[in-house]
């Protein structure tokens, strides 16, 4: 009887269901840990975190409704595991800063630094006070995005004098660590340098700091969100699908910390031929633009890949500022100018 069952039915049916109020299913936050199939009998075991608890009954009846509703399914079980959802213990850390924003993606590898970067620079440019904080621990890339080897002064009070280029301040601890040697920091440790970056850099008078952040939604995204008083949140996503899907959780986080998501960026949106400046759509295009007005986000923009994007993160000069006149500087100057206005 239990063969008859198809599991792969149930996980479309996980992979379809939305969670209330929340905007994104319950294989889109992870929230699986395990699916038993026993003779007619469905056990779905979910984790879900505690601010979702007075929605319990009706989470339970719908995916027993939805679960039941499989060929060959006679009873379904829902046991959830509540997980403490991370209290906001707000401190702000950065008293001189007007504004400021966390740029942010659900996974690695999806440009966020390229864009944190250029959209540091474009403001910057506008004529605001600008710093931007490399808060990616693990893969720090900031050192080399802006050509920079030495590293930051300190006063004699041990406070860190961040390091000055196209007219941004910048902060990152690759300007503290050897390049060749990996961060094998924890935990802890983490989100004690990432505290010390919010309020022991003498970031002075700004108009916006930007927050470049590590990919993912653990404890070092929540511990910098709680000291700083963040006034926005940027998600970056790639065309692909898959890629959304990681972006949703990064979005379902910051609704839980009460952060607004300004913005949301298609990054790789297309790919311009360097010889005919055709543009190519490699990886689908438009799909996080859509997704983005189904959710009720503001969109801010799609960036091409363009060789001289890579070729400016690769040489320390971001394309900003390399190639004022580039379509892309064309994009993030708008996206800049959108983020000013908020």
């Amino acid at each position: 009887m239990g063969s008859r069952i198809s599991r792969a039915a149930i996980y479309d049916v996980l992979n379809a269901w939305q969670v209330p109020g929340v905007n994104a299913t319950l294989v889109s936050l992870k929230a699986v840990k395990a699916i038993d199939v026993e003779e007619g009998t469905v056990t779905l075991h979910l984790q879900l975190l505690d601010a979702y608890q007075d929605r319990a009954d009706a989470i339970r009846e719908a995916l027993a409704k939805a679960v039941g509703a499989i060929d060959g399914v006679e009873r379904v079980g829902v046991q959830v595991e509540w997980e403490r959802t991370p209290q906001a213990d707000f401190k702000n850390l950065l008293t001189t800063v007007k504004k400021c924003f966390v740029i942010a993606s659900g996974k690695g590898g999806v440009g966020k630094s390229t864009v944190s970067s250029n959209l540091a620079v474009a403001m910057a440019a506008q004529g605001y006070k600008v710093g931007l904080l490399d808060a990616d621990i693990h893969g720090p890339s900031m050192g080399m995005m802006f050509g920079i080897k030495e590293g930051p002064d300190a006063t004699p009070d041990g406070k860190i004098i961040p390091v000055e280029k196209f007219g941004l301040k910048l902060m990152s601890i690759a300007f503290l660590i050897d390049e060749d040697r990996p961060v094998v920091w924890r935990g802890p440790m983490l989100n004690k340098a990432l505290t010390q970056f919010l309020g022991d850099v003498l970031w002075g008078d700004l108009d916006f700091l930007f927050i470049d952040l590590p990919p993912g939604t653990g404890d070092t995204q929540i511990s910098l969100i709680q000291n700083a008083k963040v006034d926005g949140a940027v998600i970056v996503s790639t065309p692909q699908d898959v890629a959304f899907l990681d972006a949703r959780k990064a979005i379902g986080l910051f609704n839980t910390v009460k952060v607004p998501i300004v913005g949301v960026v298609e990054n790789m949106s297309s790919f311009i031929c360097p010889g005919c400046r055709q543009e190519t759509q490699i990886f689908g295009h438009g799909g996080v633009k859509a997704a983005a007005e189904r959710m009720g986000l503001p969109f801010l923009g799609e960036i091409p890949i363009d060789l001289a994007i890579r070729q400016g993160g690769d040489e320390g000069t971001p394309l900003v500022a390399g190639h004022p006149d580039s379509p892309q500087t064309e994009v993030f100057m708008a996206m800049a100018a959108r983020l000013a206005g908020k």
